[in-house]
């Protein structure tokens, strides 16, 4: 069976969205499938307005649809609302092509932090977009249910995985900072509500991993904060595993991959009671859920790191592959969604 994927985020973005896809794609390759990748390295790019270090395809759909013209995949999966997701979308159906899409990002949240667009419109653009697919994946049952309240259908639960043989407490590093240490790591920017961490009042010392728009200014509002910068494989496997708890003050992630990665290594985990969190973290097992962050910082201490790392080795990449294979089929069964059937002109 031959898949076609088309991203507007990959490599070199480093995110849970581009690890997603890149985790999904290998194994599939392994259990036989045929894995194309359509991204923005297929295409001329600009920068992203506000987040220059995204790179977003330039009129991409005269060149796109040739591509999937050629192709002719068994199914095609618009993993993004970009360019690339947009004219995906406009090609199949104009070709009467059935597609499945998935829902990775709180947009509506994340553009509200950054312009005062009201949620309503956003969803309802979403909404639009993802009507036509024959189903929308996402990462859990709380977003599921979140774009069921705002009137999404089809939606599906796909899960993710978390790779041990890189994310594991085997090695790790000795940070020369007062302990406990509180870790967080992942995108550097507005969105992720990192303030909310750093200006908790802990015992010890804060770190932060990786790379982002906003990383210089809070590095200078924050000097006591040892910013890292990114880290990558199994060097980022140390530098968790050399911590005591991972903080995940992000309130608007459908998700939250970086939980399972800290998890993996060991890091029992403090994070708001919100979607992501809340359908990982075993409270008071593997992590603590609580609106006051401080206080499920230093509850979190009290966790054991084994059961953290039992709980992550539990979810694999390749059973989280299995089901959106799956998903890839009318029904579950075995005749691909890529078929000639029509769709409403209204779907458009």
């Amino acid at each position: 069976m031959k898949l076609v994927i088309v991203t507007d985020a990959w490599e070199p973005q480093v995110n849970g969205v581009v690890r997603t896809l890149g985790k999904t794609r290998d194994h599939l390759l392994e259990m036989g499938y045929e894995v194309i990748m359509i991204t923005p390295l297929n295409f001329k790019t600009i920068p992203c307005p506000t987040y220059p270090s995204i790179r977003l395809a330039l009129l991409p759909y005269r060149k796109l649809a040739n591509m999937l013209e050629n192709l002719r995949a068994d199914a095609v999966h618009i993993a993004t609302e970009g360019p690339l997701g947009m004219a995906a979308r406009r090609w199949c159906l104009r070709n009467e092509i059935r597609f499945t899409t998935s829902f990775h990002t709180q947009f509506p949240e994340y553009l509200r932090l950054r312009l005062p667009i009201p949620l309503s419109w956003s969803y309802a653009w979403l909404r639009r977009f993802h009507r036509p697919a024959a189903r929308t994946l996402v990462p859990t049952i709380s977003q599921q249910q979140r774009l069921q309240h705002y009137g999404f259908r089809d939606v599906y639960v796909w899960g993710r995985g978390v790779d041990t043989q890189i994310f594991k407490a085997d090695i790790a590093i000795e940070y020369d900072l007062p302990r406990p240490i509180f870790i967080n790591m992942g995108r550097v920017a507005v969105e992720k509500n990192i303030e909310a961490f750093l200006d908790l009042q802990l015992p010890g010392s804060k770190v932060v991993i990786g790379d982002g728009p906003d990383l210089e200014t809070l590095q200078k509002r924050y000097p006591k904060v040892l910013f890292t910068g990114a880290k990558y494989a199994e060097e980022l496997a140390a530098y968790l595993s050399g911590g005591d708890v991972f903080v995940f003050p992000s309130k608007t992630d459908t998700f939250g991959l970086v939980i399972l990665e800290a998890m993996a290594c060991g890091l029992p985990v403090a994070a708001f009671p919100v979607t992501g969190p809340k359908d990982i973290v075993i409270k008071g097992q593997t992590g603590e859920l609580d609106w006051d962050l401080q206080q499920a910082a230093l509850n979190a201490l009290n966790l054991q790191k084994n059961d953290c790392i039992v709980f992550a080795r539990e979810n694999s990449w390749q059973k989280c592959s299995e089901v959106f294979a799956s998903y890839m089929y009318n029904n579950g069964a075995p005749t691909p969604i890529k078929t000639a059937q029509k769709l409403s002109p209204k779907a458009e």
